[in-house]
């Protein structure tokens, strides 16, 4: 039988359909993804830095209820609604994963995303032993 967990925690936001915030499973932690979503509920309206700000911060928070942090982090997939928007994502990109290993990633411009959000970022972590 696999061994899986459903993340729960309400310093990110719940997830807005039939989803899990998270699972642990295999020594992995796999993020849903996550639009720019406060923990109350309430979206961030401003521009693209702020959104994937707190996209970002929302993963964090995930990470750190199943003991880990953003530096375990291993696969990050971004979804954007503008690939103009690449460098100011990359920015905010580079700012929460300083003095880390970058993880392999993938940047992918959508059509649309839930709620209108301009960006959407989902991970893979490795759980800390």
């Amino acid at each position: 039988m696999e061994d899986k967990t459903a993340l729960s925690t309400d310093r990110a936001p719940k997830a807005i359909g039939p989803y899990s915030q998270g699972i642990v499973a295999n020594g992995f932690i796999f993020l849903s993804g996550q639009i720019p979503l406060r923990p109350d509920g309430t979206q961030e309206s401003g521009d693209i830095r702020a959104q994937a700000r707190q996209c970002f911060a929302n993963m964090r928070a995930l990470l750190q209820s199943a003991g880990a942090d953003l530096a375990n982090l291993v696969k990050v997939t971004v979804f954007v609604t503008d690939l103009g928007n690449f460098a100011a994502v990359n920015e905010v990109y580079a700012e929460f994963l300083a003095g880390s290993v970058p993880p392999a990633r993938s940047f992918v411009q959508a059509a649309a995303l839930p709620r209108g959000a301009g960006v959407e970022i989902e991970g893979i972590a490795r759980k800390p032993a």
